[in-house]
Order: C-alpha cells, then structure tokens, then sequence
C-alpha cells in the first residue's frame, strides 16, 4: 500500500488540523465513583439535582437579624435588639425573629425565620445577657447566602467533555453526586524500534543506546490519565514489525512507533504504519525542529503515530500531535491550557525560515526578574531535557529571538 504524502512537509498547525479532521471522539462511556474520577473527561452533561445552598446560610459570624430594625444605626445611635436565642451548626434554628429581635449565629449556620440579614460580630456591642447594640445598618440579604445562589436545581453545573479537577469533585459532592459517567481511558500501544536500542537494565554493546522513548511516552501517556501499553523493543525486521504493530492496533485505540521516521534505506516505519489500513498516513514530515520526520496518520479510526527516536524530538512531537489528539478523541473540546510563565532570554537563539523551532531553557531568578537560559543541545541528548524547565517555541518564519526578549515558557 503506498502512502499518501511521503515527506510533503507541512507547519505543525497545518499537520494536526489534517489528523483531528480524520478523528471522532469515542462513543463509549462507564460510570466510576467520584474518588476516582479525578482528570477523567465526561462523557454526559452534569445537572444539579439540587438548590445550592438548600437554606439560606450565614457568611459571617454575627446575629441573624431583620435588617429593618437595623436601618439608620451608627456607632452614635445604635439599634438595640433583644437577643432571643442562638442558631447551632448543623440544625435548623429553633427560635423565629420577630420585632426588634436578633439570634446568634455562626459562619455557614442557618438563617433564623424571620430573619434576612446578618450584623458581623465586629459591628455590635454585648449589653447585658440579652441584648445587643448593632452599631452599622444591614440590608436585606447582607451576608448572606440565599437558597440556591450557588447553583439551581436543574442548571448545567459541568459540560460533557469536561476534564474533571479537584474542585470539580468538590463541587459535585456538595450536590450530592457521587458516581459520574466518564469516557473510558485510552490504552495507548508504544513501540520502540532500532537495531541499536536496548532495554534500560542491560548494558549496551557498541552502537548500542537503552531505551529512553517507551518510559518517557508511557509517562506522558500516564500523565493525561490514559493507560500505556508498551510492546517492547522491535528489531528492524519488517515482518516483526508488522506484526507488533498489527497486535498493538488490534489491542489499543492509539498506537505509537518511535523512531525509524527518517526518509532513509532503513526506514520502515511508514510501510508498515501504511499496513494497518485506510486511510493511512496523513502527514509524513513537519516542519519543527526537533520532530521534522514526524508521521501522522490513521488506520481504521484510530490515530497511529511515527514520531522521531530521538528522545527529545520525541517528547516535542508527542506534546504537539499525541497530546491533544488524545483530548480529541475523550471529547474534550480543547488540551487543558498549558502552564506557562514569561521570563526573559538570556543568549541569542537562532532560527531558520520556515519551520518552528523549539528551544529548552532553564529558568533563573536575578534580581526579582525570571530569565530563560537555554539548554543547547542535539535532539538525540535527553538531558537536554533533564536540565531544563520549559520550552521556548520559535515561531515560523520568525528568524530567531534576541537576547533580553519577553519570552513565554511552556513548563515541563
């Protein structure tokens, strides 16, 4: 089967729009407890079975009051009230404020009845065993939460789609949702192939490296809550390939081959990713540095990924095409936005027209001010990245940055 673009070298934006129009977000969805829905991604809309809060609660500590018996108080002229009782934590209160008559009450306590404000503890005046001087007037709803302010029974509370953060457990939980219907993890099959690569606890031989690809992309893969599925370590014989690849794709709703992308005698990465069906290889090269022999395609519905051995073009390529290819497909409408901070360059960096480039730096503080530093280095040299603290992206066609420039550094 032949490919369908063999190194027509396309921006990165230009590359992924090509593969999210090839991508339909999966239909399948489980329910799952909410203490393990954690950075899961809805599969339904979320309505409030609930008013939040139920009853009118208390922001301060103070007394339940009605606010017209305050009107006109000053520190000069203060309203006294009787007071008539006490609203406890976690009960409806048992006393009703009728005129001129108030009742203690806690943060978050229930309203009296009767009652429609709150005076903050600070701006009144104990007299005696039952009386109070309130020294500034309330309004009406003053320090006050009324029933469902916070949510309305009914009302959307989280979109389908939507990734699940700690508040958003928090939030469900204060309504009293406690199982949630999420789209299934992604198993995500990695391959790692190259005569030359070895398993990480065996000492390598003469032009030998250990495998750094399969641990990085599993992580990552972790990271965003789907599940690895490493194969190991392929030779570079085409039917072993071939094979490892068709199990992987028969097994996993991603498949990811690193290394032997480059256009050479020895590249077999895109036959076989050619293999596994139609409509095959989308993209074959981007014009990124590092990640220029990146492949892009998809088999049967499913995305397949050739992205680069070296482990830093590999790392760059899965966070601008696995990443939120992974989002597409759980629903999510966009990848969660990325954590970055602006610092300023310390060096020159160069650029050629007509590709991205993206540079790590390592991020130090001088006199109260971030700088960028970056780490120079081939896209082979992992530590390269072990050294650094974020990505500075050089844009296409932008010619390079200058020493001293604004930066903004996407954290890693």
């Amino acid at each position: 089967m032949a490919t369908k673009e063999l190194f027509n070298v396309r921006t990165p934006d230009d590359a992924y729009r090509v593969l999210a129009d090839h991508l339909t977000p999966s239909p399948r969805q489980e329910r799952v407890p909410l203490d393990e829905a954690l950075d899961r991604v809805l599969a339904e809309d979320l309505l409030s079975p609930t008013d939040l809060p139920a009853f009118p609660r208390s922001t301060m500590d103070g007394y339940a009051v009605r606010a017209a018996d305050t009107y006109g108080a000053s520190e000069g002229l203060p309203a006294y009230l009787t007071v008539v009782g006490e609203c406890l934590m976690g009960q409806a209160p048992t006393v009703s404020l009728a005129l001129g008559q108030a009742a203690v009450i806690a943060t978050g306590g229930m309203l009296a009845p009767g009652s429609d404000a709150v005076v903050m503890v600070e701006q009144t005046q104990a007299v005696g065993a039952d009386t109070v001087e309130v020294l500034r007037a309330v309004a009406p709803g003053e320090n006050v939460i009324q029933v469902g302010e916070d949510v309305r029974q009914g009302d959307r509370v989280l979109p389908r789609g939507h990734l699940l953060r700690p508040q958003d457990l928090g939030g469900l939980a204060a309504l009293g949702i406690v199982e949630v219907a999420v789209v299934p993890r992604l198993r995500v099959g990695i391959i790692s192939s190259g005569d030359e690569v070895v398993a990480p606890d065996q000492e390598p031989g003469p032009g030998q490296v250990r495998d750094v690809n399969t641990l990085t992309v599993a992580a990552l893969t972790r990271r965003l809550g789907h599940l690895p599925v490493p194969y190991g370590i392929c030779k570079d014989d085409l039917a072993a390939l071939h094979a490892v690849a068709r199990r992987a794709w028969d097994e996993c709703d991603v498949v990811i081959l690193s290394a032997g992308s480059s256009v050479s005698t020895r590249d077999m990465t895109a036959e076989v990713i050619a293999a596994l069906g139609e409509p095959g290889i989308l993209v074959h090269g981007v014009s990124l540095r590092p990640g220029k022999p990146t492949i892009l395609a998809v088999a049967g519905g499913k995305p397949v990924f050739g992205l680069p051995g070296n482990p830093v073009s590999c790392m760059v390529t899965y966070d601008l095409f696995v990443t939120p290819a992974l989002h597409h497909l759980t629903g999510c409408p966009r990848p969660p936005a990325e954590h970055q901070v602006r610092a300023r360059l310390t060096k020159n960096v160069a650029s050629a027209p007509g590709r991205v480039d993206y540079v790590q730096v390592r991020l130090e503080e001088r006199d109260g001010e971030l700088w960028a530093d970056p780490v120079f280095g081939k896209s082979n040299l992992i530590y390269t990245l072990v050294r650094s603290d974020g990505m500075v992206k050089v844009e296409l066609d932008k010619g390079g940055l200058v020493a001293g420039e604004l930066v903004a550094v996407t954290l890693c």
